[in-house]
Formats: C-alpha cells, sequence, structure tokens
C-alpha cells in the first residue's frame, strides 16, 4: 500500500427504506448486533509485520479481522494458503481490506507500471475470499486544475476498478477532510463526501465504494445524517480515529490524530450507530498517526489500540 504520508512527505509536493426499520425495531435493539470487525491493521500504528505474523497478533491481542497483504498472498503456494486458512477458521479471524499497490497520482509510466502486478494481486486475494481493497484521494494538486485532476481521477481509477472487478474486489476511496492539508497545493480537489460520490458516479464501476475515516467525516464538518445517506453496499472499508484537544476543526492536521476514543473530541458513538444502521459488515481499522503510539513496543501499541477500539465499540453494544 502507498503511504499517504510519505507521498504528501516526498511527493510533488439511507434512504427512508434504511430509516425505517431503525425506527420500527428501536434503536437499542439495531444497536446490540453490529456486523462489523475490529480489524488490525499493523502499519497504520507503526508495527511492521508479515502476513502470518499479523494474523498471530491479532490472536493474541483480540482483533477479529486482519488486513490483506496482497503481494505476500500471490507468493504463497497451494499448500501454504490452505493451511493459513484453516488457521484463520479455526480462530475466527475474518479478512480486512488490502492497500491499492497502484499510484495513479503520477506520470502515466508510474501508473501504468502499477497496474501491470495488479491482475496477480486480485487474484490470490480471490482465491482466499478476501474482496476489499482501498486507497486515498489527495485533496490538492500543484499543477492539475479541479477538472483536470478529476478526469483523470475517474479514467485511472475506472481502469483500476475494472481489473479488480474481474476478481470480484471491491474498490474503496477515501476522502481526506482537513483544510490543512488542502492548502498545501496550487489546486484545491476532493475533500468530502459529496464530492466523492460525484468522482464515483463519474467512474461508474458497480464494485466502487467509499472508505470512511471518522477524522475526515469530523474535519469535512459532516454528520451521522451525511452517513446514513450511504448503505452497506457504498463502504468498502472504514478507519476509526479521534481528534486532538483544543485545535480548531479547520486547523487538524492529517499526520496528527489520536486513538479513538482517546479524546471525545470526535461523535464516535453517533459514527459508528450510523454504521450500524446501515448494517456496515466490513472492517473497521485505527489509524491514528500518532508518534508517541509508533514509538512503543509492539505488544504495547498493539494493547493501545485494542483498548481503545474496544472502548469505542462498547458506545454501541
Amino acid at each position: 500500500m502507498i503511504s499517504r504520508r510519505h507521498f504528501i512527505r516526498t511527493g510533488t509536493a439511507l434512504s427512508a427504506a434504511t430509516i425505517l426499520p431503525i425506527q420500527s425495531m428501536g434503536l437499542d435493539s439495531i444497536l446490540e448486533n453490529r456486523k462489523f470487525t475490529l480489524c488490525l491493521n499493523a502499519g497504520n500504528i507503526g508495527v511492521q509485520a508479515s502476513q502470518h505474523e499479523l494474523f498471530n497478533m491479532a490472536v493474541k491481542h483480540g482483533f477479529e479481522a486482519i488486513s490483506v497483504y496482497a503481494s505476500s498472498l500471490s507468493e504463497m503456494s497451494t499448500d501454504e494458503i490452505k493451511s493459513f486458512l484453516t488457521d484463520m477458521k479455526f480462530k475466527n479471524i475474518q479478512w480486512g481490506s488490502a492497500g491499492l499497490p497502484v499510484d495513479f497520482r503520477k506520470d502515466d509510466t508510474t501508473f501504468n507500471d502499477g497496474l501491470k502486478p495488479l491482475p496477480d494481486y486480485a487474484s490470490a486475494m480471490e482465491k482466499v475470499g478476501a474482496n476489499r481493497m482501498n486507497t486515498w484521494i489527495l485533496s490538492f494538486d500543484h499543477s492539475l486544475t479541479y477538472l483536470q485532476n478529476f478526469k483523470q481521477h475517474v479514467a485511472r481509477l475506472r481502469e483500476v476498478a475494472s481489473i479488480l472487478n474481474n476478481y470480484g474486489v471491491r474498490l474503496g476511496l477515501e476522502y481526506v477532510g482537513p483544510r490543512t492539508l488542502q492548502a498545501v497545493g496550487k489546486y484545491s480537489f476532493i475533500r468530502t463526501m459529496a464530492e466523492t460520490k460525484e468522482l464515483i458516479a463519474a467512474i461508474d464501476r458497480p464494485n466502487v465504494g467509499f472508505v470512511l475515516d471518522s477524522f475526515h467525516w469530523y474535519c469535512a464538518g459532516e454528520t451521522k445524517e451525511d452517513l446514513l445517506t450511504l448503505t452497506n453496499k457504498d463502504v468498502v472499508a472504514v478507519d476509526l480515529n479521534d481528534a486532538r484537544v483544543g485545535i480548531p476543526v479547520s486547523e487538524q492536521i492529517d499526520g496528527k490524530r489520536e486513538l479513538p476514543s482517546a479524546t471525545g473530541v470526535i461523535d464516535l458513538k453517533g459514527f459508528l450507530s450510523a454504521l450500524i444502521s446501515i448494517g456496515y459488515d466490513g472492517p473497521v481499522r485505527a489509524e491514528p498517526f500518532n508518534q508517541p503510539l509508533r514509538d512503543m513496543e509492539n505488544d504495547e501499541a498493539l494493547k493501545a489500540t485494542y483498548d481503545s477500539m474496544k472502548k469505542s465499540f462498547d458506545l454501541v453494544s
């Protein structure tokens, strides 16, 4: 997966039909039936791990799902895959999402080179029953106007989505909400749910949806009602984070966040209850970009992450 923080540092710079059952069944009943999983993405918290190591970490610390390392899966033998899937089933660990390995933000050569191994990665995911892949939309550009950038995103992501769709893999797009990041470039680009809906509609492929992040949802000034305009089919993956205390929304920084429920700045109860209301059944991961967490020993960081996520999930249980 291409790191957004690395890119920024080194790159060129529900409808009524959904709501009515909630009203008739009662909120308490709905909140007892979450379908999403508490997923471990070790890289998000500064822990390096192989696919096998990630599985062992998840089992040890109580996570319910693990991120997909598509390149690693593509290198496993049939017997290795069979053994790994048996272990996952025995320990009741599910698949989360894989990071898109294609850099679609740079020149044509970089993009086309990134596409070449994608069918092999997607095929490996199909063989193990993993069907989610995610990427992020940079909210600025130094050379492309909004319209030029939009057209490039549509063309390139449509090509990516078409390849993934051949293998039953969904593609999630994450908008990045902080105004401080959008202001970095000469030209602004997508930073809200509404704009991302327009991009997804223009891409016009059935397997393209959202990666929702509570931090970006907060920074974009969005509400629970905005989340309720989506369905489970619209959401591929979710990141759960909190924001720093004493910093206005307009001054929050993408690379400085807190673990879920660490500060209470973001309404995670409202965020998660909306996910339950729309029946979201995919992975929920922490992505705090938090240096003190990254400085911890692995087990300490994993425990802190699990505890914070469990605390957040308990808000709606």
